[in-house]
C-alpha cells in the first residue's frame, strides 16, 4: 500500500500515467477512490497524483492530530516525497481548502488551480459573505445525497448514488476508529483560514467550475469569488449539483483538460 511518510503521519497515495503531473485533492464526501472516472482519462497524457486527506479513508491521522488545520503542509509534504517541484491542482470542494492555502503558500510550484465546487474557504466579506451565510441556512440539516448531487442525478442513477455513498463511507470507518476528537479537527472549522488579501498571490490561472444544481456551492456563490482572483474565470454546468465530476464525468474531464490546453500544459485530446 502506497503511504508516504509526511509531516508526522503516513499518508495514501497513488500514481499513474506520466507527464505534467497533476494532482486530485476531494472533498469531504469522497477519498481518492471518488475519482475513478478522471484517472485513467488523465493519465493517457499526465502524471496523475490521488491521495486520501489526514482522517479520510486510508491516510489515517494520528491520535490527537490536527486534522484539516495541517493540509496544505501535507500536500506539501507529499510533494516533497515524490519530487514534484510544480504541480497542476485540482480541487473538489473541501480540497479548495487544500489547494487554494497551498497555492497561496508556494505560489512557484503551482502550474494552475482548478476549483470544482468551491471558492477555497477563505474569509469573505461583503456581499460574498452574506450570499455564503444565505446558502448555509438553506444547506443546514439535507441528507447528504441531496447536499451533493442533483435531484436530476438521484433519480437517473439510483445506483451511481448509492455508490458515491458507498465511497463516501469509507471516511467515516477510518474517523471512527480515531476518536471524536479528531473528528472535529477534521470537520470543524479551520483555525488558519485564508484571508481575501491572500488571494493576490494567486497569479496563475485559476479555473472555477460550478454547476447550476449545486446548492452548497451554487454559481452566484463562486461568481462573487471568482472576482476576487488576478486571473480567474467561472464555467457554470447546466443541470448538475456539487459533485460534476461524478454526474457528469464527461463533461468535467473535457472542461479540465481544455483548461490545461489553454494553459499549455500538457497534450492534447483528439
Amino acid at each position: 500500500m502506497p503511504l508516504a511518510q509526511v509531516n508526522g503521519f503516513e499518508m495514501y497515495y497513488e500514481t499513474m500515467g506520466e507527464g505534467p503531473p497533476l494532482v486530485l485533492a476531494h472533498g469531504v464526501g469522497g477519498n481518492h477512490a471518488i475519482w475513478w472516472q478522471q484517472v485513467k482519462y488523465f493519465a493517457q497524457w499526465y502524471q496523475v497524483i490521488t491521495f486520501d486527506h489526514r482522517g479520510f479513508a486510508l491516510s489515517k491521522d494520528v491520535e490527537g492530530g490536527p486534522g484539516r488545520e495541517a493540509f496544505v503542509d501535507d500536500l506539501e509534504g507529499l510533494l516533497d516525497f515524490l519530487k514534484l517541484d510544480k504541480v497542476t491542482l485540482i480541487a473538489q470542494s473541501m480540497g479548495g481548502r487544500t489547494c487554494l492555502g497551498f497555492a497561496v503558500h508556494a505560489p512557484e510550484r503551482v502550474n494552475a488551480l482548478v476549483m470544482a465546487a468551491t471558492t477555497g474557504f477563505f474569509e469573505a466579506s461583503g456581499a460574498l459573505a452574506e450570499q455564503q451565510e444565505v446558502t448555509r441556512k438553506a444547506t443546514d440539516g439535507l441528507p447528504q445525497a441531496e447536499r451533493v448531487l442533483s435531484p436530476s442525478f438521484r433519480d437517473r442513477d439510483p445506483v451511481g448514488t448509492e455508490l458515491y455513498l458507498k465511497i463516501s463511507g469509507f471516511n467515516a470507518s477510518t474517523q471512527a476508529r480515531l476518536g471524536g476528537a479528531t473528528m472535529a479537527a477534521v470537520s470543524g472549522p479551520s483555525t488558519a483560514a485564508l484571508k481575501e488579501s491572500d488571494l493576490s498571490r494567486v497569479t496563475m490561472p485559476v479555473r472555477f467550475i460550478g454547476g447550476e444544481d449545486d446548492v452548497l456551492q451554487p454559481p452566484a456563490v463562486l461568481g462573487l469569488a471568482c472576482k476576487l482572483f488576478p486571473n480567474a474565470s467561472l464555467i457554470e454546468v447546466p443541470q448538475c449539483g456539487h459533485s460534476m465530476y461524478f454526474e457528469k464525468p464527461d463533461v468535467f474531464n473535457f472542461l479540465v483538460h481544455r483548461f490545461l490546453k489553454d494553459c499549455g500544459i500538457g497534450g492534447s485530446a483528439d
